[in-house]
């Protein structure tokens, strides 16, 4: 097959991994990657290859690696696709974007908007103004924790705590860091506050209101907008378990393909009328309260467990290249995913045994079970294309290693779910 194009992912991590076999699959290419540092889930791959940059994932090193890339690359007669697989590769591609879309392909939005996308507390905003339900949210500044204002609260406990900067917040350590915090009194509250400022964080905090319920109550739903800012594919998933480990609460470990017509219009329209562009990945709690799905944040980019989209017959790649090179995508409508449950696959990030035992026992899980004895699931990871001694080791001693952070925090952190 003639290779026409060519994708250049951003990252070395399991999001990564996941493009690039969706890429491999579809068009049986391996792709290159440009990263910071090498992360096991693209180690000893024969279909991505990292190139590393140390300091990569923040500017000045970022603009100047990729200043290189582009007289590499100037004279290239192929579209060469710039994929983001992390919130800070986004923001950088959206911030050099009119430089670097004189050579790569670049789908990502404008600055400006990505700004007010990834500011949680704008992004509320935008959703109050188009309708996207939303938990009760308080914002806490600074100012507000100096002068110790911040306590007096419009919804009771439990609350959830998180930054307001994710990105911001990657640099913050102390004992007890986690990427979210349930709060149960105001003891509590304070405690975490005055750590998260004492450490360096200078940001604002958001407190929402606890949506009760488990991990089933979750839902993650991927969507391709096209250059002319039309939804083309929208694929709901159902989270039936997350990562319990401090550091990566909130990270799906099984998702059931799900299907919702009334949140995937909703979804659509949104996106349209804030003239999005690229992949959305959007993480939602249902709120059995008021019978309606609550929308916690966007991200701009694919999901790191997004392999569950691919492996469901919407192939991650295929979008970006019916779109900027086939330019095919104009006239077709947009696919709603999952509606057929015959065609159903369960993606796992997890052995099946850790699924069995720690996922809720409920009909969701009963279904993913189904799935599971008829062979109707899949990781990212595990990959027959790309098979050698040394990577099947290192994934089985990663899989292996999530029996014992289950065993380790999985009690400890139920209930936290984001």
């Amino acid at each position: 097959m003639k290779r026409n194009f060519t994708p250049i992912l951003l990252g070395s991590d399991i999001n990564v991994y996941g493009m690039a076999r969706s890429f491999n699959e579809a068009y049986g290419i391996s792709v290159k990657a440009l990263a910071d540092s090498q992360l096991a889930a693209t180690r000893y791959s024969k279909i991505v290859s990292v190139e590393l940059h140390q300091g990569f994932s923040e500017d000045p090193t970022f603009i100047e690696v990729m200043r290189k890339q582009m007289k590499l690359y100037q004279d290239h007669e192929e579209p060469v696709i710039l994929i983001s697989c992390g919130d800070g590769y986004s923001e950088l591609l959206a911030k050099h974007k009119e430089e670097l879309q004189q050579v790569f392909v670049v789908p990502y939005v404008d600055y400006d908007l990505l700004q007010k996308l990834i500011s949680k507390e704008n992004f509320y905003q935008i959703a109050e103004k188009y309708g996207l339900p939303y938990p009760k949210t308080k914002i806490v500044t600074m100012a507000d924790y100096k002068a110790e204002n911040y306590l007096e609260l419009p919804f009771g406990y439990p609350m959830e705590l998180k930054p307001e900067d994710p990105v911001s917040w990657l640099d913050v350590q102390f004992e007890g860091r986690k990427k979210a915090f349930t709060i149960h009194n105001e003891t509590e509250l304070r405690d975490i506050v005055t750590k998260i400022y004492e450490n360096g964080y200078k940001e604002d905090l958001i407190l929402q209101d606890f949506i009760p319920g488990d991990d089933s109550n979750m839902r993650v739903l991927n969507a391709y907008v096209d250059k002319d800012h039309h939804v083309k594919m929208m694929c709901m998933g159902h989270p039936l378990l997350e990562d319990p480990t401090p550091q990566s609460i909130g990270n799906y470990m099984a998702i059931l393909p799900d299907y919702d017509e009334k949140l995937y219009e909703q979804v659509e329209a949104f996106l349209e009328k804030i003239n999005y562009t690229g992949m959305a990945n959007f993480d939602i709690k249902y709120d059995a309260r008021d019978g309606k799905y609550k929308f916690f944040e966007i991200n701009l980019r694919q999901g790191r467990s997004s392999f569950y989209v691919t492996l469901n017959g919407y192939n991650l790649a295929k979008w970006y290249v019916d779109d900027y090179v086939y330019d095919s995508l104009q006239d077709k409508e947009p696919i709603y995913g999952n509606k057929l449950k015959s065609k159903h696959e369960l993606w796992l990030g997890i052995p099946v045994s850790v699924f069995k035992e720690y996922a809720v026992d409920n009909e969701a899980k009963q279904m993913a079970e189904e799935l599971i004895h008829e062979g109707r699931y899949g990781t990212t990871v595990f990959y027959d294309q790309d098979r050698n001694f040394k990577r099947w080791l290192l994934l089985k001693y990663m899989f292996h290693n999530y029996k014992g952070r289950y065993q380790k925090y999985y009690q400890e952190n139920k209930g936290q779910f984001f």
